[in-house]
């Protein structure tokens, strides 16, 4: 599913008005009308029910009042509050409430906060919100946020027009307050801001609605953005020959694990293994080995020496080096720790090996310590909120409220793909690429399952995917492998990395049955 920034619609509109000839009264007729259907679809036949509508300036209430119209003729006893002056109402909203303004259509203009508090929701079969479309970008004050916290307050269902008013459509947060949706019908395309947080949760149920944007303006407009779904899932996945074997199944070499995070290493080789890689290595401390060989006889060990401090260091960098042959790809960094010869260990690594590589975790922070060293062949980098702010020396809410454009920043200064993990994973592409991610849970929120994500990736670049590919597919499958873990336990809470890396072949099986 293609996504599309404010200002990204806004050309999609213009091209079709205004290069196709399509009255922009004609769209907005089509997203009232169908607004008005997917309502009846969910909530049931409005008829001698009462619904209340609240209508903002620009198109976004204009919608509203064509879906005032459209609920009249089915006998619904509508109620607009129209929020702005008659007179500010401009261009084919204009048009539409000069046509309500002729029906038997109550309709109040309210201009304070006062009058607001006076509407009674209590007895509405439904309400929609049509205060603010997606070209809000100032905070929701007044009378606005009354009727925000109005909405908020009713016990029926809230239908919010293209996004909830007060919602960024952007970056996904809330500017001031926000309406919290139980249905959003979304025009056009679905917008970045409603697959991320909190943004997610503010839509509801979200619909995207046909309003005959003709497919060419949307073919011709090159969007960047995507949703990863199952859709546009099953072709990453990775084939092989009825004849292939452990050898050409894609052998990774993982480096990781320090004292008291050995288990960091063990999710990661089980994510690679889970993923389909046919071999898996791991540099580990020597003083540690046996810990390894007896929890994961499924991977091998490269035991390192380590003058049983536990860590490995710059002292290990020639034979890390040497261990790189024959390999697919590198995981770097679960559980490896921040000592100051691990750090330049990680920096050498880094910039040194001319494989493919994961970069993860306790490398993320190595790495923070230095500017970013260049790198001789593809990185993938995998950090969760706090380890980006490190990464480029910021807050991790200033993370938090720029996922996108953060990440895109990054990946494009520095060459690499990121994988900015949380609710809403965020792949970026060193071309200007986005995917987000539409899979995943709460319950995922817990030590472990980032390592198990880097092995998964990995696992993938070993079989033959392009790093994109990769991330992709690898971000989208761990999500899964969550959400079929909640489906199978029926909890949110509680269950186990190791678990989640246990359900990877049975997701993979399944994507591979859609394609």
């Amino acid at each position: 599913m293609k996504l599309v920034t404010a200002e990204q619609m806004r050309n999609l509109d213009h091209q079709a008005i205004h290069g196709l000839g399509i009255p922009g009264i004609v769209l907005m007729e089509n997203a009232g009308r169908k607004t008005v259907e997917g309502l009846i679809r969910y909530y049931g036949n409005p008829e001698a029910q009462k619904i209340s509508i609240f209508v903002g300036p620009g198109n976004n209430g204009g919608d509203g009042l064509v879906m005032a119209r459209h609920l009249h003729q089915y006998g619904c006893l509508v109620r607009i509050f129209l929020l702005v002056e008659p007179e500010k109402i401009k261009g084919d909203a204009a048009v539409n409430l000069a046509i309500v303004r002729q029906l038997p259509i109550p309709l109040d203009i309210v201009s304070t906060e006062a009058q607001v508090k006076k509407i009674n929701l209590a007895n509405d079969f439904a309400a929609v919100d049509s205060l603010f479309g997606t070209g809000l970008k100032r905070e929701v004050t007044g009378h606005f946020a009354a009727a925000v916290e109005c909405l908020n307050r009713a016990d029926c269902p809230v239908v919010c027009v293209d996004i909830p008013s007060g919602l960024d459509s952007d970056s996904g947060q809330v500017l001031g307050c926000c309406v919290r949706a139980n249905l959003t019908m979304t025009y056009g395309l679905a917008k970045v801001g409603q697959f991320i947080h909190p943004g997610a949760e503010l839509c509801g149920r979200l619909e995207v609605v046909d309003i005959s944007i003709p497919p060419l303006v949307v073919d011709e407009a090159g969007l960047t953005t995507k949703l990863l779904d199952k859709e546009n899932m099953t072709g990453l996945l990775p084939t092989r020959s009825p004849a292939s074997h452990k050898g050409t199944n894609g052998h990774v070499l993982i480096i990781a694990g320090s004292a008291g995070k050995t288990g960091a290493a063990i999710l990661c080789a089980s994510g690679c293994l889970r993923s389909g890689s046919g071999l898996v290595s791991l540099c580990v401390p020597r003083s540690l080995n046996a810990i390894f060989e007896t929890v994961l006889p499924e991977a091998m060990t490269i035991p390192l020496e380590d003058q049983n401090k536990q860590i490995l260091t710059i002292d290990n960098l020639e034979m890390i080096l040497a261990a790189t042959q024959g390999k697919k790809a590198v995981i770097l960094g679960p559980g490896l720790g921040t000592d100051p010869g691990t750090v330049e260990l990680v920096q050498q690594l880094y910039k040194q090996i001319t494989l493919p590589m994961v970069v993860d975790a306790d490398a993320l922070n190595c790495l923070a310590e230095t500017q970013l060293p260049p790198h001789p062949a593809v990185r993938i980098l995998t950090p969760h909120p706090g380890e980006m702010a490190r990464l480029i020396s910021r807050s991790t809410k200033e993370i938090q409220t720029e996922r996108i454009g953060r990440a895109q920043d990054f990946a494009s200064r520095h060459q690499v793909f990121l994988v900015l993990k949380g609710a809403g994973t965020v792949i970026a592409n060193p071309d200007g690429k986005i995917a987000i991610n539409s899979t995943g849970n709460a319950g995922m929120g817990v030590g472990g399952t980032g390592d198990v994500l880097a092995g998964v990736i990995s696992g993938l670049l070993a079989q033959g995917l392009s790093p994109w590919q990769a991330a992709c597919l690898g971000v989208h499958v761990h999500g899964l492998a969550g959400d079929k873990l909640i489906a199978r336990l029926g909890i949110e809470l509680g269950y186990l990395a190791g678990e989640l890396a246990d359900e990877i072949p049975a997701v993979l099986q399944k994507l591979m049955a859609i394609k």
